[in-house]
């Protein structure tokens, strides 16, 4: 027998080697203009979830199920909302208040739920893994708190400081955790690799704003007022990366860590929240060693988010709509094995795609596979496995 071969797909007739990120565009959604202050995707970018509020006003929570097209106003009061985060399938919400509670919908925001046993903090992000069931929460003046039951029960964190504490991420298994304080300066950033139990410093320091994971925890980006940093090693160390200095204010990753998105704005140095800071939207498609900037107009971004393969991206503008951007994915088919099968996995994409057989590449006979893949909530990769077949064997992804 022999072993069966990967193929990396090129979608809808591209075939020749053009980076997506150079052709993004972005398209204004029909989400009213509001003060919001945070925006959550699902991992296949088709949930969105966008909070209003922050320290400008109070406002409203909105949620869209088809990538932004329409949006939907949820019956969660208005409040100065501040962070939001999702689970991978979009169904488990978390969303925090400054100078508020903790609040949780289980059904994708048609509903939400103020947690009874989480304290009423400054609070300014929150983070969720894969599965909605480890939550870890920041505040402004104060320390880190956690969750491993989807928000009914918080701990605060023994040994993380008590700091102005504006990012933190987490992996998809929710094991590791990164936070991010700006105050006391230079800010520090934190890990974890025990769900939030204990804490550890790394060796880099400025005035963090946002931090985002890869979805096994070991490719960090963090933004501060001024640069932004990389780290391939779960945080132990960090790259300042090569893109134009400015005031960013939020990042985001894809599943893998390879792109990366990075929005500027936010309100000035004081945090206000009055004469707010205007800045770009710039991309990575190579783990943050190279940046250009997007088509998205220079205004007060507030949050970005990004599905799980980076291709679907979505941003808010506080005082402004929101934003999407969609460029065409092509993703990677690995092969591994699983015991006496074969598993084939790609990065939950963002558009639908179809897996096929072939015994001969000479031939067109590609067969579509019946097999319904299943999520790997630990690396937010379709998976499907089938037993090994005597000879050739080659598979391609399609899209539908």
């Amino acid at each position: 027998m022999k072993i069966l071969l990967p193929v990396i797909l090129i979608i809808c007739g591209l075939f020749t080697a053009v980076d997506p990120v150079f052709a993004q565009t972005w398209t204004q959604t029909s989400a009213p203009s509001n003060h919001w202050a945070s925006i959550a995707s699902s991992a296949d970018g088709t949930k969105l979830v966008a909070v209003a509020g922050n320290y400008d006003g109070i406002g409203p929570i909105y949620t869209s199920t088809n990538s932004g097209t329409t949006w939907m106003l949820n019956n969660a009061p208005n409040m100065h909302w501040y962070s939001v985060a999702s689970s991978a399938d979009g169904s488990k919400l978390v969303a925090v208040v400054n100078n508020g509670g903790i609040y949780t919908s289980t059904n994708s925001g048609a509903t939400w739920t103020q947690a009874a046993d989480a304290p009423g903090k400054l609070w300014t992000s929150v983070a969720s893994s894969a599965d909605g069931t480890k939550l870890a929460a920041g505040n402004s003046i104060g320390t880190i708190y956690t969750s491993i039951n989807s928000g009914i029960n918080w701990t605060m964190a023994a040994n993380a400081p008590s700091a102005s504490w504006w990012g933190i991420a987490a992996s998809a298994d929710g094991s590791k955790l990164a936070a991010a304080y700006v105050a006391p300066f230079p800010g520090k950033i934190y890990t974890s690799t025990d769900s939030g139990t204990t804490w550890a410093p790394n060796n880099v320091t400025d005035g963090w704003t946002s931090i985002a994971s890869s979805a096994d925890g070991n490719n960090l980006v963090a933004a501060s007022s001024l640069r932004i940093y990389t780290s391939t090693d779960s945080g132990a160390s960090w790259t300042s990366n090569n893109v134009i200095v400015g005031h960013w204010w939020s990042v985001a990753s894809s599943a893998d860590g390879s792109k990366l998105v990075a929005a500027g704005g936010g309100p000035p140095g004081n945090g206000n929240g009055s004469d707010p800071t205007y800045g770009p939207i710039f991309s990575s498609t190579d783990f943050g060693n190279t940046w250009v900037s997007n088509s998205a107009p220079f205004t007060n971004w507030w949050s970005v988010a990004s599905s799980a393969d980076g291709s679907k991206l979505a941003a808010v503008v506080n005082g402004g709509g929101i934003w999407v951007s969609q460029t065409t994915p092509s993703p990677a088919l690995n092969i591994a094995p699983a015991s006496s099968n074969l598993a084939l996995s790609w990065l939950v994409p963002s558009t639908n795609f179809v897996l096929q057989q072939n015994s001969d590449l000479a031939t067109a006979n590609w067969l579509t596979l019946t097999n319904a893949p299943m999520l790997n909530l630990t690396n937010l990769q379709d998976q499907v496995i089938l037993s090994p077949a005597a000879g050739n064997g080659f598979f391609r992804l399609i899209s539908q």
